[in-house]
Order: C-alpha cells, then structure tokens, then sequence
C-alpha cells in the first residue's frame, strides 16, 4: 500500500488525508500543536460556546457540505439564523446603518450619495478595461462601481473577511469571482445575478434539491465537531506535538524528520502546515522555494468574546454584527452576534458577541493587555449597540499570525512556487496561505491535492 505523509493537521491537511485513505493510500498526519484543526476551535465555558476561530461557513461550493455528509455530519449541521441572512450591518458615524441585501439593495441605500448610486447603477454598461497587471481590491471596485462604493462596500467586505486592507490586496487572488465575473459577463452586477443562476443549475445537476440562498452554517456543537471526526476517522494514523524539521528526498520516495529524531518514509509527503512553517520545513532543500512561501504575509487579530445580559442590550437588533470600516480607524473592526446567529451559543438569559480587533491596519491593538482589550471593546459595545451593562462573560483570544494576506502579486508568487516545487516530483504543497483563505476552499484543496497525489503515485507505479 502506497504512504503518504501529511505534515500540517489544519482543515486542508485533515481533509487531504482523509480523501487519501477513502482512497485506499495508507497516511500518516503530522501535527505540530497539541491538537489537532488548525485555527477551528471550540469552547464551552459558563454556559457560552465560543468559536475560536472561523464562526461559520458558507455553502457557496459544494466541497465542504460534501466532505461533512462524508464523514457522517450532514445531520447535525444547522443554518444560521433568517435575521444573520438578512441583516448585516456597517458602523458608521457612531450608528449602525443596515447593508443592502445585494447589489441592486444597494441603488437605494442611504449610505451613497446620488452619484455614487449613479456610478453603480451604470456599472453593467461601463466598459474600463482591467489595467495591465495586478489590480488592488480598492482600485477594482472603484474602476468597476466608482469611489464611494470602494470606500464603504470594498472595505467593509475586505475588513470582514481577511482583516486587510484593500488597497493592498490583490482582487484576482483574494477575490477571484469578481475579475471572472468582469471578463466574463462584462459586469460585476451581471454576475453576481448570472451566479445565482450558476448555482442552480449546477445543484440539479447534481441530483441535489434546488439551493435557495447561500447561507451560512455550523453544528450543534461549533465547528471543531468537524475537524474532531476527521482526526478520529484517520485515528492512530494523526500525530500531535510533531515538529518537522525538514524532508528530503530518498530512495524510492521521500524522508520526513521530526525535530525529535523521528523519521517516516513516504512516497509522496504533502505539506499542508501555515506557509512560515512550510518554508522553515524546506529551507534546506530549496531555499528558494523556502524564501516565497516565507514573503507570504500574516496578520495579527484578537478574538474578544463578551457576554452580556439580555436587558443590558435593549436596543440590539437580530442579525448576523456589523463591520467597522477601517479608514474609520476604531478599536473593533467588526463584532459577531454569535447567539442571534446560531442558537444555543449563550446561557439564558444571556447574549453572546464575538470582537475582532487588529488586523493590517489597527496591528497595534495586538499587544494591549487582556483588560486594555476588554474595556476598549465594551466602550464600542455602548456606543453601537447602547449596551448599559458590564459583561458577564469575557474570553480573549489572540492569533499572532491569523490570517494569510494575498497582497498584490500573490498569483505571480503561487505560480513561481507551484514550479519550484513540482523540481521535487512527490512534494506537493497545499493550505490557506496559496489558493483561498475560507473553509470551502481548504475543504476543495483537500479533493484537489489528494486527486493529484493519486495520480502522482499511479504514474510512479507505487
């Protein structure tokens, strides 16, 4: 029976090794931390259950709905509330105002001024070619739907998801639906309706009922239900507290060395670790390759969980939380209302928001102190959401590298590792920081690699 090592036991590494021995490929997981799921974590304390990490995810693809009725947990999802769908919302101003539903929603929100609606509104008959090269987020939506819907809807939408700035990420690489949309449909607009249609057929096609809306979900339990099966499926097979230190190749495959002293022969190892921790892994064998998976940057976010009393919130509304946009330059990028979003997530009596504070542009929020944090979040919490109580529930989590920046010229650099690393026939890198940051694409990264691993070992004849 072939072996493959995966080093890395975050949802990508989970999932490669999993679809590798459904497979019929006898695999060996490696994990450096304790246990094993990455960033997906989940805690159950007084009554709350906080998500470390990710809140939710969407259905947009069928990868990750795919691999949970796999492993059995297609029963326990549940969806996030109709309200979290709905209503979604921006500080601004010091007042929450309510985001449109979608881009035609937007033609008449107040939040733009009559040219802006106009720019948007003309946005299917504007013909601005793409400029030759690596386009910004904030440069693409302006060129497509004008400045002002840039400044808000660009911002909020890269502040909500990647803690980044949009003037710094690369459209094609953190957003790549948006400039297929333009070459394909002439229109970002036309797209987005186009999609839905996409979706659809695509579902019937399936044999699958027909989707309603795109909607997020989790379990019962929160997301580390998820990860926890996969690791129980791949059983004594999944090693924690392992440290690779290098791999080399060897006669008739590969060498994996642990900082310990382990070794574990493989015929092909997958890397699937964060991008700092493949590069230190590899930079002995090729210290080119270990310079471009190391130029990959990473953000600094803490995660503030707060609990309050119901009748301490009397003025909160149901919904999914709001964003802060991040040239308004406040101490919360954006708060989750988690217990309106998934039942279950407070005691009762209680509600349950999650605050991210940090990211790119507020990176010095990072190194406050727990309580500098707290007292920062909770005077946020008054002035948007009139909150006129203290929490009853306070947990900080800190993530010193969270999540993977795809700044300008990342598909240039993926392209140059993907050709340095298929030098070493059998090494094949994967993960969050090289092709989509959400749970769906690890989950699509992990049908994806472990098919080309397949392959690979077929040509060898192993």
């Amino acid at each position: 029976m072939p072996h493959v090592v995966v080093v890395g036991g975050g949802l990508t590494g989970l999932a490669t090794a999993y679809r590798l021995r459904a497979d019929g490929v006898a695999v060996t997981l490696l994990e450096s931390r304790a246990n094993p799921g990455g960033n997906i974590g989940t805690v159950d304390d007084g009554g709350f259950r906080i998500e470390l990490g990710p809140n939710g995810f969407l259905d947009r693809t069928p990868h990750l709905p795919r691999l949970c009725r796999d492993v059995g947990l297609a029963d326990r999802l549940i969806p996030a509330s109709e309200a979290a769908r709905k209503n979604r919302y921006l500080f601004l101003n010091d007042r929450l105002r309510k985001l449109p539903g979608g881009p035609l929603g937007l033609l008449a929100s107040p939040l733009l001024s009559p040219r802006g609606k106009w720019q948007l509104f003309t946005e299917p008959f504007r013909k601005a070619a793409p400029p030759p090269g690596d386009e910004s987020i904030a440069a693409f939506v302006t060129r497509r739907a004008g400045k002002e819907a840039a400044d808000l809807f660009a911002d909020a939408l890269v502040t909500g998801i990647q803690a980044g700035d949009p003037e710094r990420l690369s459209a094609a690489a953190a957003f790549p639906r948006l400039p297929a949309m333009e070459r394909q449909h002439g229109s970002i607009v036309k797209g987005f309706l186009r999609a839905g249609k996409a979706r659809k057929v695509a579902t019937l096609a399936r044999g699958e009922p027909a989707p309603g809306p795109m909607r997020m979900w989790s379990f019962r339990e929160g997301l580390q239900v998820l990860t926890d099966t996969l690791a129980d499926a791949l059983g004594p097979a999944v090693y924690c507290g392992v440290t690779v230190r290098s791999v080399y190749p060897s006669v008739g495959g590969w060498t994996v060395y642990s900082e310990a002293g382990d070794t574990w022969a493989a015929d092909a190892v997958v890397l699937a670790a964060p991008a700092y921790e493949q590069a230190a892994i590899l930079a002995e064998l090729d210290d080119a390759l270990a310079a471009e998976l190391d130029a990959i940057p990473y953000n600094r976010v803490a995660v503030v969980a707060v609990g309050y009393r119901e009748t301490d919130c009397p003025a909160a509304p149901a919904g999914f939380g709001y964003i802060a946009p991040q040239r308004t330059r406040r101490d919360v990028l954006g708060v989750q209302w988690c217990s309106s979003i998934f039942p279950d997530r407070a005691r009762a009596g209680c509600v349950l928001w999650r605050a991210l504070c940090g990211g790119v542009n507020r990176d010095d929020l990072f190194d406050l102190s727990d309580n500098e944090l707290v007292r920062r979040v909770h005077a946020e919490l008054k002035l948007a959401m009139g909150v006129t109580g203290e929490p009853v529930f306070v947990k900080v989590v800190r993530w010193p590298r969270a999540i993977p920046q795809y700044v300008l010229g990342h598909l240039d650099r993926v392209a140059r590792i993907d050709a340095a690393a298929a030098r070493h026939p059998g090494l094949f890198l994967t993960g969050n920081a090289l092709r989509g940051i959400a749970m769906g694409d690890c989950a699509e990264q992990g049908e994806v690699v472990s098919a080309a691993v397949g392959r690979f070992l077929a040509s060898s004849g192993v």
